[in-house]
């Protein structure tokens, strides 16, 4: 363990959380970092909760400036709050419950211009200039904690619809279309354990240069209860549609390039691995064998030498903080945390959900192990390099 020190920028008597692994909360020139703010921590959101969003300012102490507010988020993955790519200074994007749909909001948290698309974001382009989205109705009943109270799926009873699914849209007119549906990716490599079951995507991902993106296809199998999972990737139109991995279970995940995907998976025989597939062909190496051994939130630094990772909790219910040394294959823990299992667990659980800051220089994380659900950053720069 070569432990560094994890200082809280957000504080009590309000609860905060950024929300998932897969996005920067520093904005261009690492002044301020995103957050949102409850006045609870001990249970799901309903339609009626509002979060705040607000910027932590580095500059001053850390100081805590509300710029909006949403009833469209969870505890896993916030709002998808997260600077715009094209404007990552100032111009913010989240997304909000508009009546009886769900929006995207992007904001200049300056000079408070906005404007609303017609269709909430799941995932944005490195570039800022589309999105991918996907019913959070849907995974409200499908996988509770990653959807948004609210709204009604308007097919809830159609296992696998044909007019749902990825919908594409254009971050500047808001113009969008269905390019991957439901019923599509079930009848390609259909399964008899498919039969009879509701399904449903989420966890999307462009890769950096936003050519494909990457989406998890979920469904229980009916015979035997177990939820299984398959990694397809395709173009923004829908085109080149891939399965990269179809081994029961792929968990968290990220690209390594535009060609490669780091992902938690099944792969027999090898069993349960961090495995590097390659898109679209599926071939896959193991990447920490018998280091890397628990699935965990894991992105790639900016320069893609180190890996961050944590795990879940172990028996004395704290998760560990790790940095991988890909080139040396080298693991350091940099930090073990307490995860309050008996306050917050199941849906409502706080996972580090750890995040690079842009420079490679410091990793941020949400955490209960002070007692209240919080913001933290930690320089990890002695480790990682100049």
């Amino acid at each position: 363990m070569e432990a560094c020190t994890a200082r809280a920028v957000t504080r009590g008597p309000a609860y905060h959380h950024f929300g998932y692994y897969d996005k920067f909360p520093w904005n261009r020139s690492g002044r301020y970092l995103l957050g949102l703010e409850t006045h609870f921590m001990d249970r799901p959101p309903t339609a009626s909760d509002v979060a705040v969003v607000g910027l932590i300012d580095t500059r001053a102490e850390y100081a805590w400036e509300p710029v909006s507010q949403t009833r469209a988020w969870n505890w896993q993955q916030g709002c998808m709050l997260q600077w715009l790519g094209s404007e990552p200074e100032n111009t913010i994007v989240h997304n909000v419950c508009a009546g009886d749909h769900f929006e995207t909001l992007v904001l200049d948290v300056q000079t408070g211009a906005q404007r609303r698309l017609p269709l909430p974001v799941y995932a944005l382009s490195p570039d800022g200039r589309q999105a991918v989205s996907v019913s959070f109705a849907r995974i409200a009943q499908t996988r509770p904690g990653y959807g948004y109270a609210g709204p009604p799926d308007p097919w809830a009873d159609d296992p696998a619809p044909v007019a749902d699914g990825v919908r594409w849209m254009d971050m500047a007119t808001g113009e969008n279309r269905l390019v991957v549906s439901l019923a599509e990716v079930v009848a390609t490599g259909h399964t008899e354990s498919m039969d009879g079951a509701k399904h449903w995507f989420n966890h999307l991902q462009f890769n950096p240069s936003g050519t494909r993106f990457l989406f998890l296809h979920r469904w229980v199998d009916p015979r035997t209860g177990r939820r299984l999972t398959r990694l397809f990737t395709a173009n923004p139109d829908g085109s080149g549609l891939a399965c990269v991995a179809a081994q029961e279970m792929v968990s968290h995940f990220d690209w390594r390039d535009d060609t490669h995907i780091l992902a938690w998976a099944r792969q027999r025989p090898r069993g349960d691995r961090y495995f590097l597939f390659t898109d679209p062909t599926g071939e896959a190496q193991v990447v920490g064998d018998g280091v890397l051994t628990e699935d965990g939130h894991c992105s790639y630094s900016p320069d893609r030498r180190w890996l961050l990772t944590d795990t879940y909790p172990g028996q004395d219910g704290k998760r560990t903080l790790i940095l991988y040394d890909l080139e040396h294959q080298r693991r350091i823990d940099v930090g073990r945390f307490y995860a309050m299992p008996d306050v917050v667990a199941g849906e409502i659980r706080c996972d580090l959900h750890p995040r690079w800051s842009r420079d490679g220089r410091q990793v941020c994380f949400d955490s209960v192990h002070e007692g209240t659900r919080q913001i933290y950053v930690m320089d990890v720069s002695s480790i990682v390099g100049p």
